[in-house]
């Protein structure tokens, strides 16, 4: 069974959707950030995460999630396992604050990065894709994440191609340029939230 959502807001890691989201709560819209949640489940989940992957992924009762990143996303069959292990605590909380915003009429955002890779999971009245250029995520990655040329493109080559997620938008908002540049796409956005809310 698949979760409907009125808007969700998605593209790539690295493209600029923290920077959209926090425009949007300027905005009065609610944000339900999948990101956030995950990191949650993360630390419910903390026994099958040394279990499956090892104590040494585990530091002071914290996931280390920069050194499990590094293992999962070079490896396709662990990171299955880690979503597999995660899928249904996110699933359920996405769907409760869902569920809670429409029952009281509040305007939110579902942000959920891998919206795409997970089309059987999540469907949405309204697709807005962040877009910046392959390049520019991992430049991006390697300036402010700190990851190697190579620990960046592995983490580009486990998501959909940002163009085919631009293709598949309601919207696009580009994430190419400046900040000032993207503050106008969003409001550009909201305008369009807000008729779709209005109506």
């Amino acid at each position: 069974m698949s979760l409907k959502l009125k808007i969700v807001l998605t593209g790539g890691i690295a493209v600029g959707k923290s920077s959209v989201a926090k425009i949007l709560k300027e905005y009065g819209f609610f944000i339900i950030d999948a990101d956030d949640i995950a990191h949650k489940a993360l630390t419910d989940n903390i026994d099958k995460i040394i279990k499956f992957f090892g104590k040494e992924y585990v530091m002071n009762g914290v996931v280390d999630r920069k050194k499990l990143g590094e293992l999962i996303f070079a490896d396709k069959v662990k990171k299955e396992l880690l979503e597999s292990i995660l899928h249904k605590n996110i699933y359920e909380k996405i769907a409760k604050e869902a569920k809670m915003l429409e029952e009281s009429k509040k305007p939110y955002v579902a942000d959920i990065p891998l919206f795409f890779e997970k089309e059987n999971v999540y469907k949405a009245d309204l697709i807005v894709v962040v877009y910046a250029s392959k390049e520019q995520q991992l430049a991006r990655l390697m300036t402010h994440v700190n990851l190697s040329e190579k620990e960046a493109e592995n983490r580009l080559k486990a998501q959909i191609d940002i163009e085919i997620k631009k293709q598949k938008a309601d919207i696009v908002v580009d994430n190419s340029k400046d900040l000032a540049h993207l503050r106008r796409e969003t409001e550009k956005l909201v305008k369009i939230l807000r008729e779709k809310y209005a109506g």
